[in-house]
C-alpha cells in the first residue's frame, strides 16, 4: 500500500493543471471550518491542520517545550508505544508528520480513501492521548540537544541568533524555538504535557484537504479528529517591533569564509503595499538576476549566492538577506549591499526590471500547486492570513495591478539603508566600525 500512496502523490502532480481549483468553504457538523478541494480520480486524499500559537507559547524559562512535544507526537499514543504506533500507520499506508514554527503547530496527513476511517482515528488518537513515554523523551533529548550543538558551530545559524536576540529581546521571536542546551536539559514530561495542554486546541485551527473525499464526509473526519482538543487556549505574547537599528555586528568566529545575515524592519502580508514590495525585493535580491546576485557574485565573484526576502510573521515582520563570503572579502561585500540597498531606496527600479519581476512571479505561482499536499497547504495559509477562497484565482491579477510607480513608491517607503544592520560571523576584514556583542 505504500507504493499505491507514492503512485498517488506523483499522478496528482497534473492537479494544478487545471484551469481552476475549486475550492469549498465547509463547516463541519462541530463547527470547525475547513476548505476542500474535490479530487476523485485517484483514492487518496492529503488533510492539512494548522492550530496557531506554537513555540510562541512556551512558558517562561520552557523554551524548547514545543517542539519537544511536537518531535514526540509520533512517538505513541493511547496504549500503542512508539513501534506498535509506527506499525500500526505503516498497516494503513498513512504518513503523519508533525511541525511547529513560532507562529503555529502543523499537522499534515496523508491516507488512502479506503483507509480513511482507521487512519483518522489514528491520527485523532495522536493528537489527543500523546503518552510522552520516558524513553522517547530520552531520544527526543538527546536529538534536540545534538542539533542545538550542530547549531553552536554553524556559522549562519549564530548569526541568524544573534540578529534575532537583538531584534526581539525578550520575546519569543528573539531565541530559537528549540530552546538552549540547559533549558531542553531541564524539560521534564510535565513541561512537555503543559505544552500539549497549551498549543494542542481547536480555538485558532485552520483546516485544508485535497483529495477522493466528500463534504460530508470529511466533516465527520475533522470533527473526529480536532472534536476531542479543548476549545480554549492561553493568550500567546504580544505583538513585537522590530527593535534593531542599523549597524553592523560582528561575532568572532574561526573560520576562513565569514557568514552575513542583514535585517531592517519589515512589511506585513496583509499590508496594501505587499505585492509591490514583493516585486522590488524580487529586483533587489530574490534570484540570479537580481542586482544583488549581479553586483557580488557575476561581477565581483565575491560570493557563491547571496539572497534577500520578506519575511512577515504573526506578530513582526521583517527584510531579512544572507551571503557568505572570504574573510578578506567580506568587508567589500557588505558595503555593496548596502549600497545597492540606498540606491533602490532612492532610485527605485526600472520599467524592464519591473516587467521581469512580474512575469517570474505570475509565471512560478502555478508551480507551487504541484500535489495535494502542497495545495492543502497552500489552502491552510490562506486562511490563517485572512485571503478569501477566491485568492488562487486572483492573485496574478493583483502582481499585474502593481505600476511602477507604486513598486517606486514602496521602494522609498520601506527600503532602509540606515536601518539595515549586518551581523557577520567570522574573521572579516574592512569592518572596523563594526560592533561586537
Amino acid at each position: 500500500m505504500r507504493r499505491l500512496l507514492a503512485a498517488a502523490v506523483l499522478c496528482l502532480a497534473a492537479l494544478p493543471l487545471r484551469a481552476e481549483i475549486a475550492i469549498q468553504e465547509l463547516t463541519s457538523p462541530g463547527g470547525i471550518g475547513v476548505w476542500l478541494v474535490e479530487e476523485h480520480s485517484i483514492p487518496f486524499v492529503a488533510l492539512e491542520i494548522r492550530l496557531r500559537g506554537g513555540a510562541n507559547l512556551d512558558e517562561p524559562g520552557r523554551r524548547g517545550a514545543t517542539n519537544a512535544m511536537v518531535w514526540l507526537m509520533n512517538e505513541g499514543s493511547g496504549d500503542m508505544d512508539s513501534r506498535a504506533f509506527a506499525e500500526a500507520s505503516e498497516a494503513l499506508a498513512a504518513h503523519f508528520s508533525f511541525g511547529v514554527t513560532d507562529d503555529a503547530l502543523s499537522v499534515s496527513a496523508m491516507m488512502l480513501t479506503e483507509n480513511l476511517d482507521a487512519a483518522s482515528d489514528l491520527l485523532a488518537l495522536a493528537l489527543t492521548e500523546p503518552r510522552f513515554d520516558a524513553d522517547a523523551i530520552e531520544r527526543m533529548r538527546a536529538d534536540v540537544l545534538q542539533t542545538i550543538a550542530r547549531r553552536a558551530m554553524n556559522p549562519g545559524a549564530i548569526a541568524g541568533d544573534t540578529l534575532n536576540a537583538m531584534a526581539y529581546p525578550g520575546h519569543p521571536y528573539g531565541s530559537d524555538l528549540k530552546g538552549t542546551a540547559d533549558s531542553v536539559a531541564a524539560l521534564t514530561r510535565d513541561d512537555i504535557l503543559a505544552a500539549w495542554h497549551n498549543a494542542m486546541t481547536r480555538q485558532d485551527a485552520y483546516v485544508a484537504a485535497v483529495g477522493d473525499i466528500t463534504p460530508e464526509a470529511l466533516g465527520a473526519l475533522v470533527d473526529k479528529v480536532l472534536g476531542g482538543l479543548p476549545a480554549g487556549a492561553p493568550p500567546g505574547p504580544p505583538h513585537v517591533d522590530y527593535a534593531l537599528p542599523g549597524g553592523t555586528t560582528v561575532v568572532d568566529f574561526p573560520t576562513p569564509q565569514s557568514v552575513a545575515v542583514f535585517a531592517q524592519r519589515g512589511i506585513a502580508i496583509d499590508d496594501p503595499r505587499y505585492f509591490a514590495a514583493s516585486l522590488v525585493n524580487r529586483v533587489l535580491g530574490d534570484g540570479m538576476e537580481s542586482r544583488l546576485m549581479q553586483e557580488l557574485r557575476e561581477k565581483r565573484g565575491l560570493t557563491y549566492g547571496v539572497g534577500t526576502f520578506l519575511a512577515p510573521r504573526d506578530l513582526s515582520a521583517m527584510i531579512l538577506g544572507s551571503f557568505a563570503s572570504a574573510n578578506a572579502t567580506m568587508g567589500e561585500a557588505v558595503a555593496l549591499v548596502r549600497g545597492e540597498w540606498a540606491k533602490i531606496a532612492a532610485t527605485g527600479i526600472t520599467a524592464d526590471e519591473l516587467e521581469f519581476a512580474r512575469t517570474w512571479m505570475t509565471g512560478e505561482y502555478p508551480l507551487r500547486f504541484d500535489g495535494n499536499g502542497a495545495i492543502a497547504r497552500i489552502l491552510v495559509g490562506m486562511q490563517m492570513v485572512g485571503l478569501p477562497a477566491d485568492y488562487v484565482l486572483h492573485r496574478n491579477d493583483y502582481v499585474d495591478a502593481v505600476t511602477l510607480d507604486q513598486a517606486n513608491r514602496v521602494a522609498a517607503e520601506l527600503f532602509d539603508p540606515d536601518g539595515l544592520h549586518v551581523v557577520v560571523v567570522g574573521r572579516p576584514e574592512g569592518l572596523e566600525d563594526a560592533s561586537t556583542p
